[in-house]
């Protein structure tokens, strides 16, 4: 395209690998390429390295403060953090970001569940399968954050999850701004694995009269070349490109009437862009786009979802525009979403509990002391190895009895600590899974 067809303007790239990868081939010939992808954390190197790279996407820094608000909001202290492994790193910045914003709050991420490209393998069901058994059997946590990952791999993912119980009435999904955007291009039967999940998507305005006809074109042209396709509305990728194209033509425009010429001029004339684009407002700050922190929770419901509350990080949760435009005056909110949301398995009346019950890979652990004066209480034998062999005392009692009276099986584990009461508040407060066997002295 470059050396043949003459481009003066690469624009696309959907994933931050892919525009990188453009970006060095493009930065050669001075070719400027506007990106619909962004880095989750800015490369302190990055104006030096891709010199004619502009990026038209907010970065992970808004989508995972909202993530975290959404946790803080239920009450969910463990989570799930799914992402399609790229083979270039280019995950670990958006995983250490939500790492940071969850421990604010005292929640963890429990377990990565790491996917590799489609592309790379000959039966992703298969694939998909195995690590979800092996996520069944290494952690109870249930509140599924799907971090970045191609469309194809999410209708997997959903439909091998579905089918192994993960998607029930006390599992949550949370799935990305990439997904959300693409769900109208899903089919019925994959949207109905999906029922239940939380999207997030930036906000953009469908009521200008620009947008309006934007949209009537759109689904003239698609109804006219696709007529066997039921959904025929612009999604936020065809807004996107949309303005890319606006704002690279007013820079040819510009850049004629002022009888100049030259890629640099080019470049400098689209990072001069200050424009109200269908995507939302389109200004850049050095060779990004200047973020939009308004974003719009929305719930997986078929159709293919249901808009519920705006986001922003100045306002938390609110449901209207005028309160985000009201900026500090309103206090922030943080505390649960306004709009029903129908969890996975129509669930409405309550809110998931996002953690699944021990079983016997994966038991409760009980910490008790292992010396202590009140042996009525509570109480450890130990065997001729030093090792423990019963424990006794009217608090073990007391736990037995309940477990008995309880409709379900709850398997647990005992273990012995030598040390204070404070510092089993401790263990409960850091969140310790594995605990060891602390011997008495002695022995």
């Amino acid at each position: 395209m470059i050396k043949k067809q003459k481009v003066q303007v690469i624009v696309g790239m959907h994933k931050w690998t892919e525009a990188t990868q453009v970006a060095e081939l493009a930065s050669q010939a001075q070719i400027p390429i506007i990106s619909f992808a962004a880095p989750s954390i800015t490369p302190q190197m990055m104006g030096i390295r891709w010199p004619y790279l502009v990026t038209l996407a907010n970065n992970g820094t808004a989508y995972v403060k909202c993530i975290a608000d959404i946790v803080r909001a239920y009450g969910w202290q463990r989570v799930v953090a799914v992402y399609e492994d790229d083979g270039y790193g280019g995950d670990y910045g958006i995983l250490a970001l939500l790492s940071q914003a969850l421990q604010v709050d005292g929640s963890i991420i429990e377990y990565h569940l790491a996917l590799p490209s489609s592309s790379y393998m000959f039966d992703s069901g298969k694939f998909i399968r195995e690590e979800l058994q092996k996520l069944i059997e290494n952690t109870q946590s249930r509140v599924f954050i799907v971090m970045q990952s191609s469309l194809d791999m999410v209708i997997h993912l959903f439909r091998e999850a579905s089918q192994m119980g993960l998607v029930d009435r006390e599992s949550v999904w949370i799935i990305p701004e990439s997904i959300t955007n693409s769900l109208e291009y899903v089919t019925k039967v994959d949207i109905s694995y999906m029922e239940g999940a939380l999207g997030i998507k930036t906000y953009y305005s469908g009521n200008s009269g620009e947008y309006q006809y934007f949209e009537a074109q759109f689904r003239r042209i698609f109804r006219d070349k696709y007529p066997e396709e039921d959904n025929r509305n612009p999604g936020f990728y065809a807004l996107q490109a949309y303005d890319s194209i606006k704002i690279t033509a007013r820079a040819l425009d510009r850049m004629a009437n002022g009888n100049s010429s030259g890629k640099n001029i080019l470049l400098s004339e689209i990072l001069s862009t200050n424009y109200l684009g269908l995507s939302g407002e389109i200004q850049f700050e050095g060779m990004q786009l200047l973020q939009n922190h308004t974003l719009r929770i929305v719930n997986v419901d078929g159709k293919p979802y249901r808009e519920l509350d705006f986001w922003t990080l100045e306002q938390g949760f609110t449901t209207s525009l005028s309160m985000v435009q009201r900026g500090n005056d309103a206090s922030r909110n943080t505390e649960s979403l306004s709009g029903l949301v129908i969890w996975p398995g129509k669930l409405e009346l309550r809110v998931p509990k996002g953690w699944n019950m021990p079983t016997k890979q994966n038991p409760m652990k009980i910490a008790v002391p292992g010396r202590t004066s009140f042996s009525k209480f509570v109480k450890v034998e130990y065997g001729e190895h030093g090792y423990p062999v019963k424990y006794t005392g009217f608090c073990i009692e007391i736990f037995e009895k309940v477990l008995k009276l309880l409709e379900y099986d709850l398997p647990y584990e005992y273990y012995p600590i030598n040390g204070t009461y404070p510092d089993l508040v401790q263990f409960v407060y850091n969140k310790v899974t594995t605990i060891s066997i602390c011997l008495p002295q002695g022995n």
